[in-house]
């Protein structure tokens, strides 16, 4: 079993920034690909950004050069620096993670922790 628990969430004026962690536990020692989502009311569930356990990313589009995943290869906590924020970034965030389970992979969330953008 893997447990993901995000946090940093939070209040934070448009232009500002914010960073999420996500911590995961359990059995972590062969997550592959994990990354950070988002669910604003209302809207569907939205990838943000994802990172493989080779380092490399994608980003949505609307993202692109303004939020940062990264991963910390010893523990496979990952992180989503947000910058110059807008009130469209304002949802729940989701951190995931896959494992594979057998010739497949099974994928792992979080509870989420919101964050607002406001003035």
């Amino acid at each position: 079993q893997v447990r993901l628990a995000e946090s940093g969430g939070g209040l934070v004026q448009p232009g500002g920034s914010l960073r999420l962690s996500c911590a995961p536990s359990g059995t972590i020692s062969n997550l592959k690909l994990m990354g950070w989502h988002r669910q604003a009311p209302g809207k569907q569930r939205e990838m943000v950004a994802t990172i493989t356990s080779g380092g490399r990313t994608e980003y949505r589009d609307s993202v692109k050069g303004r939020f940062t995943i990264s991963r910390d290869s010893g523990n496979n906590a990952i992180y989503l620096q947000m910058t110059d924020m807008k009130a469209d970034d304002t949802a729940l965030y989701f951190c995931s993670a896959d494992r594979p389970d057998g010739i497949a992979k099974r994928t792992f969330w979080g509870p989420g922790t919101w964050v607002t953008v406001s003035s």
